[in-house]
């Protein structure tokens, strides 16, 4: 009977363990993409009982527990409570810049607090709750960029630069540049699927240590949805009260090994506030991943994009300030064809070796009626000379690249090799313009005399390497070296002159580019960083062999030295980031007058650039935010001259002292899913020519955004240039005058959303 009651006893005692152990199964993904974190932590509590994610980000443990903690580097831990089924665990990502994850420094994963340089992220919160409409309504959130909107997404850039149209940025999509290098448009992003974006990441300061020529001012990477892990299925409709119209779409699914991602958009601009600026693009991208095992993964994305917008020139003042928004062109356009498709390769060897490698193709036409080519003929007032022109490339690349890691001094060595192949066509036609009583150009007749006519194949070898040691506890030091070929092959169709450009010729250059950088942590959040790169920026085609007898240009080369730190304080609420530069610009290419009074390019001009950027981010509580990004710098010439003119000393045009774009964000308790912002951006004054004979006083602008979303509905109401301002986003004075490119008037956009995500699974927010 004893033995009985102890048995019973015993049972007793066990039958709680019994009930509680269990096996838990379900998947770890980010709760906006929701996209698989792989690698994620999940632990019991106050046990050494744990697991990592799979491949597809899937777990399964064993526990005595009634809860797990959920954790990934750059997310917010999450604590679950176990419950029967499958668990879908949605980490979002932390807010605490320090955890931010990022590529572009290295084309691999790595912590934002090793990486020796000034990087910014705008991760996929940021980009979903802002709906965007252009991409400069994000970009300019970051400290030190000014993304200058010029209409219907047509832009240029400013970072570590003046405004200006030179092949000074690098624009890499998942780390592939989305031109060929010697045919910079600046223009570019209209090629970039918005829809499609994961995050952007921006390198501000030369990378060409990495990405190779034109990384200049800044290298900025735009990196796309990855296949979701869980059936998901989204629709946008959007509308604004001046004319814009957008849908955006897409569907993902993980089946297996395999996962697929579609989506893009279809946006159109009609009668809007300025004549002759209607527009329309449809973007689409289509990516698959398949798990070929653990370690190896294949990854095929294809982007197409179809694009044609009016186009029109600037104001002059009289117009601008009288808000007279009249065109006097009626014909003249914009066409863009773009198609990219790559198939990248990633395997892991062990846990210290990694290989990763990208084939790709790319295919890009801009065809134009520009209205700068037109110009009109003396003594007829009703005759004017234009030209229509194709720029066009289809090209062949690849990058591959290997990581090791050591042992000994926790020692990182990355070396890649890259090659780029493109083929390039210039064509030109004459135009026979007509224009009415007004002055308006109101038809044309296409000529069969051919302006330029000429073929280039571009040819693009490089090797880099970049090491990475730890000396001492907290100190990180990285070097970097990269070595370029670039091979013109120019071909003139058309007998050789002035103006039709130079004879056939083969011209090469070559171009080592060193980097190298430290980190170390103080300790507390706290951390500096300091860092010394060379980039350089190749002849464009047109620089080089349009309009010139001689091809004589060499690489300009731009050596930048750059110190910052960033910092974590008042518990963790509030965080800061600042970087101060300096770059020296020499053999940069400039207009120089001869001696008979013509103009030729040369390698003549030489700059300096001076700057500090900041990123204060403060969150006092869960539902309030604040955010001020700006930058105050300094651009000018130490050797330049202008039709004859020694402008030395002088500021360079279009250059603003001062940026900056200040948000407060606020997401009430009681209200789950509303969020309402409050957005500032400054542009501070600045020359309109290297002369300094006048200067714009710059602007402000406030925008309002109010969004609310609800079981997988969203709807947003965005208030751009709420105060209605009269405002030029870049103003440039020239031998004729003044043009003014006019900001857009108080614009209401109205949007409403579904996303669906797949039922059946046990859902963790």
């Amino acid at each position: 009977m004893k033995n009985i009651y102890a048995c019973l006893m015993m049972f007793m005692m066990l039958a709680p363990f019994a009930q509680a152990q269990q096996t838990v199964k379900g998947k770890v993904v980010d709760a906006f993409t929701k996209e698989a974190l792989i690698g994620a932590s999940v632990q019991v509590p106050n046990s050494t009982n744990g697991t990592m994610t799979a491949a597809d980000g899937s777990f399964s443990l064993s526990a005595h527990a009634e809860k797990i903690m959920v954790s990934y580097l750059g997310y917010v831990p999450q604590e679950v409570t176990i419950q029967p089924g499958f668990l879908l665990v949605q980490l979002s990502p932390s807010s605490n810049q320090l955890n931010q994850v990022i590529v572009s420094a290295s084309r691999e994963v790595q912590a934002r607090t090793e990486a020796p340089i000034a990087i910014s992220a705008l991760t996929t919160q940021v980009l979903q709750e802002t709906k965007a409409a252009t991409l400069d309504q994000v970009m300019n959130k970051v400290g030190g960029v000014y993304m200058v909107n010029l209409g219907n997404e047509q832009h240029t850039m400013a970072i570590r630069q003046p405004i200006g149209y030179k092949s000074l940025f690098l624009y890499l999509e998942d780390g592939i540049p989305i031109r060929v290098s010697g045919d910079f448009n600046h223009n570019a992003l209209i090629e970039i699927n918005q829809a499609a974006l994961k995050s952007i990441e921006i390198i501000k300061g030369p990378a060409s240590s990495l990405y190779g020529s034109e990384a200049i001012g800044g290298a900025v990477n735009f990196i796309t949805q990855a296949p979701t892990s869980v059936a998901t299925a989204m629709v946008q409709l959007e509308s604004s009260n001046q004319g814009y119209r957008r849908t955006d779409f897409s569907a993902s699914q993980t089946i297996g090994k395999l996962g697929v991602y579609a989506g893009g958009y279809f946006a159109t601009q009609h009668h809007g506030p300025i004549s002759h600026s209607d527009f329309n693009k449809l973007a689409f991208t289509f990516r698959a991943d398949y798990q070929l095992s653990e370690r190896s993964k294949l990854t095929t994305s294809a982007t197409l994009v179809d694009y044609k917008t009016d186009q029109t020139g600037g104001l002059d003042s009289t117009r601008f300030y009288t808000q007279e928004y009249s065109s006097l062109h009626t014909f003249t356009y914009r066409q863009v064809k773009a198609l990219r498709v790559r198939t990248s390769f990633e395997h892991t060897w062990d846990s210290t070796n990694h290989t990763q490698a990208t084939v790709y193709i790319r295919k890009n036409a801009i065809g134009q009626n520009p209205f700068y080519a037109i110009s009109n003929l003396k003594g007829n007032p009703t005759k004017a000379k234009g030209e229509i022109n194709e720029d066009a490339f289809h090209g062949y690349g690849l990058v591959a690249q290997h990581k090791k890691n050591f042992s000994f001094l926790r020692a990182q060595l990355l070396a890649g090799l890259s090659l780029d192949y493109s083929p390039a066509t210039y064509t030109a036609l004459f135009l026979d313009i007509d224009r009415d009583a007004a002055g308006r150009y109101v038809s044309y007749t296409q000529k069969d005399s051919l302006l330029t006519h000429y073929a280039v194949n571009l040819l693009n070898t490089a090797a880099y390497a970049q090491a990475q040691i730890t000396p001492m506890e907290r100190l990180n030091v990285m070097a970097a070296l990269r070595y370029d070929r670039l091979d013109y092959a120019f071909d003139n169709y058309l007998a050789p002159s002035a103006f039709t450009g130079a004879p056939d010729e083969k011209n090469g250059f070559r171009q080592f580019s060193p980097k190298i950088g430290l980190t170390y942590d103080l300790g507390t959040s706290k951390g500096v960083y300091t860092n010394y790169s060379l980039g350089f920026a190749p002849p464009q085609i047109s620089e080089l062999y349009r309009g010139v007898k001689v091809p004589t240009l060499q690489p300009a080369q731009y050596h930048s030295y750059e110190v910052g730190g960033w910092m974590s304080f008042l518990q963790h609420k509030a965080y800061l980031d600042l970087s101060l530069y300096q770059m020296e610009g020499a053999q940069e290419i400039i207009s120089v007058r001869l001696e008979d009074g013509t103009y030729q390019n040369q390698n003549a001009g030489q700059t300096r650039h001076q700057g500090v950027e900041y990123t204060l981010h403060y969150e006092p509580t869960s539902a309030l935010a604040f955010r001020w990004s700006g930058t105050n710098a300094r651009h000018w010439f130490v050797q330049y001259q202008e039709k004859g003119k020694d402008l030395a000393g002088n500021e360079m045009a279009t250059a603003p002292r001062f940026l900056t774009n200040a948000e407060v964000t606020y997401r009430p308790n009681y209200v789950k899913g509303l969020r309402l912002s409050l957005e500032w951006q400054h542009v501070g004054k600045y020359y309109m020519d290297p002369a300094n004979s006048e200067y714009y006083c710059g602007y402000n602008l406030l925008s309002a955004r109010v969004g609310y979303t609800l079981h997988g509905f969203e709807t947003w109401v965005n208030v751009l240039n709420m105060a209605n301002a009269l405002y030029a986003t870049t103003v440039d004075k020239y031998a004729y005058g003044k043009s003014y490119r006019q900001g857009i008037p108080r614009t209401v956009h109205l949007g409403i959303g579904y996303q669906f995500t797949a039922k059946g699974e046990k859902t963790q927010p």
